[in-house]
C-alpha cells in the first residue's frame, strides 16, 4: 500500500505573497501535474496579452476582471466574483482588473514560468 506522507497542507493566509509587478500579487501551491494560485490585482492593472501550454480555469471571489481574448482581442469577456472563465492551451488572452480583485486561478499542467521566474509578459509595455 503506497503511503500518504507526500499530502501537503497549505494555509493561504500563512503564505508570503510574491510581487510579481506594482499592482499584481500571488500566492502559488504546486503539486506534480496542477497548480492553483491566489492572484491580488489592483483596480486597473492589466496582465498583457500572453498565451501558454496550460489549461487554465480563472475563478474570481471578489472583484471583477475583463479578458480579451483572441490574437486580435476581439471577443471581451467581464468575469464577476461568483463567476468561473476556463481559457484553452494556447488562446492568447489578456486581463485588466475592474476593481481591486482576487482570483483563484488553476493550471494544468503547472506554470513552469512561474515557477523559474521566466513570466516576462507582466512587464510588457
Amino acid at each position: 500500500m503506497k503511503s500518504q506522507s507526500s499530502v501537503q497542507f497549505f494555509r493561504w493566509d500563512d503564505m508570503d505573497k510574491e510581487r510579481v509587478t506594482d499592482a499584481i500579487d500571488r500566492r502559488v501551491i504546486t503539486g506534480d501535474r496542477m497548480m492553483v494560485a491566489h492572484v491580488y490585482l489592483q483596480k486597473d492593472s492589466i496582465v498583457p496579452r500572453h498565451s501558454h501550454e496550460n489549461e487554465q480555469i480563472t475563478y474570481i471571489l471578489q472583484g471583477a476582471l475583463r479578458f480579451w481574448i483572441g490574437d486580435d482581442e476581439s471577443e471581451e469577456i467581464v468575469v464577476r466574483a461568483g463567476e468561473v472563465l476556463c481559457i484553452p492551451p494556447n488562446v492568447p488572452h489578456k486581463a485588466q482588473a475592474l476593481e481591486d480583485t482576487l482570483d483563484v486561478d488553476v493550471f494544468s499542467p503547472p506554470r513552469q514560468d512561474w515557477l523559474n521566474g521566466t513570466d516576462t509578459y507582466f512587464h510588457q509595455k
